[in-house]
């Protein structure tokens, strides 16, 4: 269980460091002062007493004292690192790492028989393009079971467990190419991640045809059993996908379409004016699944359905629903009325009423556009939209770099041509922001406190540290009708997304259970080498494979010598037998590119080839104890 004890809860007040602290010394003078009332806290030039007053109301929501604890666990997409970042909120304190696709030398994830047998064949690859991570859901509300996140560049899904903070499942999605937008299934729990192939194929993709244009063409909507993480079915689509997101009702989920002209150029990606808005019927195809009616593709397995647009025949799986060109972000509002996709080349958002969606599939609405109930005008470059629980929706403008929040309820009206200003502010950020998230924003739960906007460019907010720039996230606190930027956080190698939760949603273990089926097959494999991993520390040869088992206890293993011959493959299996929950141990065997983590009451091991007679050192680290230093121990390997 995650400590409680210190009730740091939303809405407390706080005292702490100024605004003028984190934007720099000059914050105040010249250029900077311009630059922070226009960018600060509303469109307007600030005086200094109106800038004093603010930064003073908004330091003491913030900042988290030493010793106190973040209100929000964030986890937030590494981007081209392939990892999930942990941060508090709002302090926006980078609380862990979790490796996912990358190769991580301080855990050994990608090096351990352990996560080596997770990544599966993919674990071949060294990179990794992570996108966007969401938590698992029971009734519309966060479960604090499960993260998802994708993997653009490797076509993979992956799941992290939220008790341990490890990734355990890890899926490559077959028959497509780049899964990039992600969501998962809301209610009545989440059964389904739901996983868009962005890029258009032909299939089979044999090297014998090249024609995007062709019907063997096409892109597919994928959907995944979160709880075993293997493919439930496969939806065929037109165009490329972008981003997803499904409805509280268990029965819809939506996805945008950049590319309906199915082009391979830029000139001939935007030329349609209108591009679309996929809506799936899930439930409609999981009974054609269950009946049977469906397909397959080549070697694989999976079920595939048509979802594709014949002429004027609908597929009873999907609907297409024409909205302005280049479609990006797809939101469902945390009221559950509206799929909102966002414009990108557009200065529009579209609102599509969830509700009209059964009469669009029955057949009652002909025009699929009548679904749309509003399509207000925010501005240059809307990417994303957000929630605070409270009507209002906030979009970020690519181009125009600003946050605009306006009211849903309002542009409604609008739209029906009453003269209502449905804008209520609009806020300059540092520099094009590209995702948004809010404070529970995902779930029925939106709390309206705090808002991230995750800003591409950064330029001159942060001292220079060379040509490659970092990004920028920027906290907004959105609990008051204005909303007020508190702090700028760089960030390394454009992270793209996050979600957040309270606190009290996310339960994590201080020490593994010995039993935890994370280290399961390594449990299974001394079973059979009749080894107890809590009291034995032995080495078992096998031909010219050599496993050692040792257990360690800071600072000592219990083996500090062990015998092999050159060319062994040499597999070290180590068990944690510290209770203390931060007594993390390691294992790094010198010059052999070998180390990995042990944290209390885990095993983990490591396989290697012993290639270099001689003496060779291993050694802890992770620092466990005072005498850290001393708890190593020596590999001989003598000539085969």
């Amino acid at each position: 269980m995650t400590d409680d004890s210190n009730k740091n809860v939303p809405g407390k007040e706080k005292t702490g460091l100024s605004r003028r602290g984190f934007l720099g010394a000059s914050a105040l003078t010249g250029a900077g002062a311009a630059l922070v009332g226009a960018a600060g806290l509303g469109s307007a030039v600030m005086s200094r007493e109106a800038f004093a007053a603010a930064a003073q109301d908004a330091k003491k929501k913030y900042h988290v004292e030493p010793g106190e604890l973040d209100d929000y666990i964030g986890f937030w997409s590494g981007g081209h690192q392939g990892e999930v970042r942990v941060l508090g909120i709002p302090s926006m304190r980078e609380l862990m790492r979790i490796p996912v696709f990358n190769i991580d030398s301080a855990t050994g994830w990608g090096i351990t028989n352990e996560s080596k047998a997770i990544m599966g064949d993919s674990a071949k690859f060294l990179n990794g393009d992570c996108h966007h991570p969401h938590i698992s859901m029971k009734d519309g509300k966060y479960d604090g079971k499960y993260v998802f996140i994708n993997d653009k560049a490797n076509s993979r899904v992956a799941r992290i467990r939220l008790d341990i903070m490890k990734c355990d499942k890890m899926l490559t999605v077959p028959n497509v190419q780049a899964i990039h937008g992600l969501r998962l299934q809301k209610a009545p729990y989440t059964k389904y991640v739901f996983a868009n192939a962005e890029f258009v194929m032909p299939h089979p993709n044999d090297g014998k045809h090249f024609d995007l244009q062709a019907d063997y063409s096409y892109t597919m909507f994928n959907v995944i059993d979160a709880e075993s993480m293997e493919m439930a079915f496969q939806i065929m689509v037109d165009g490329n996908l972008d981003n997803c997101d499904a409805d509280y009702t268990g029965r819809f989920a939506a996805s945008t379409c950049y590319n309906s002209e199915k082009a391979y150029d830029l000139g001939g990606m935007m030329r349609n004016e209108r591009d679309w808005v996929v809506v799936f019927d899930i439930q409609a195809a999981e009974k054609a699944v269950k009946a049977g009616k469906f397909t397959t593709l080549g070697d694989s397995k999976v079920p595939v359905l048509d979802g594709r647009k014949k002429g004027d025949k609908d597929s009873q799986f999907t609907r297409y629903i024409p909205v302005p060109k280049n479609p990006h972000g797809c939101n469902t509002s945390s009221d559950g009325k509206y799929f909102i996709a966002n414009g990108k080349l557009s200065p529009t958002v579209s609102m599509i009423e969830i509700a009209r969606l059964p009469d669009l599939f029955n057949g009652k609405i002909k025009d699929p556009r009548d679904t749309i109930a509003a399509e207000p005008e925010l501005g240059l470059g809307p990417l994303h939209t957000t929630f605070d629980g409270r009507g209002n929706a906030y979009t970020t403008l690519f181009i125009d770099s600003q946050v605009v929040k306006w009211n849903m309820a309002d542009a409604v009206r609008a739209y029906k041509g009453e003269k209502v200003n449905y804008i209520k502010q609009k806020l300059d950020v540092q520099y094009q922001p590209g995702h948004i998230h809010a404070s529970l924003c995902e779930t029925s739960e939106a709390d309206g406190q705090w808002l991230v906007a995750l800003c591409k460019f950064s330029k001159d907010r942060f001292l220079q540290v060379g040509p490659l720039h970092p990004e920028n996230d920027q906290l907004i606190d959105i609990s008051g009708e204005e909303m007020k930027l508190v702090h700028d956080g760089p960030t390394f190698a454009e992270p793209h997304d996050c979600t957040m939760a309270r606190r009290d949603q996310i339960r994590t273990r201080k020490i593994w259970k010995r039993d935890d089926p994370f280290f399961a097959g390594t449990t299974a494999m001394a079973k059979k080498d009749g080894i107890n991993l809590e009291t034995d520390n032995k080495v078992i040869r096998d031909g010219n494979k050599v496993r050692v088992y040792m257990t360690s206890v800071a600072p000592a293993y219990g083996i500090n010598e062990f015998k092999v011959k050159q060319g062994d493959e040499v597999t070290v299996i180590i068990t944690n037998l510290d209770q203390i929950e931060d007594v993390t141990h390691g294992f790094c065997m010198v010059n052999h590119g070998v180390s990995m983590e042990i944290s209390p009451q885990q095993t983990a091991s490591v396989t290697f080839v012993a290639d270099k007679v001689g003496m060779h050192w291993y050694y802890c680290n992770w620092f466990c104890h005072a005498l850290h230093m001393e708890m190593v121990g020596r590999m001989l390997v003598e000539p085969a």
